[in-house]
């Protein structure tokens, strides 16, 4: 199983069209656009997983620069959540 960070979305892209981009190489099991908690907007990047190693890594070389609603978009392997990062403290 491959986590895949694609960044530089549009804010207008849906998590259908992200997954029919990748479903292009192979079997999506999941997509996850990130969206702002206060106002629900695309913060612009998100992650897809895909269960065939081969697979993520021909959708990561092939979809990397490639143009999807106008924006060119990152993808690569994401790195694991850092879960030692302090939160942000608000005052």
């Amino acid at each position: 199983m491959k986590n895949i960070y694609v960044g530089n979305l549009s804010y207008q892209l849906s998590e259908d069209e992200l997954r029919d981009a990748f479903s292009q190489f192979g079997e999506v099991s999941s997509v996850r656009i990130i969206k702002d908690r206060y106002t629900d907007r695309s913060k612009g990047f998100g992650f897809v997983e895909m269960p065939v190693d081969s697979e993520a890594d021909s959708a990561i070389q092939s979809l990397d620069g490639q143009d999807l609603k106008g924006r060119s978009l990152r993808v690569n392997e994401a790195r694991p959540r850092d879960d030692f990062r302090p939160r942000r403290q608000f005052a």
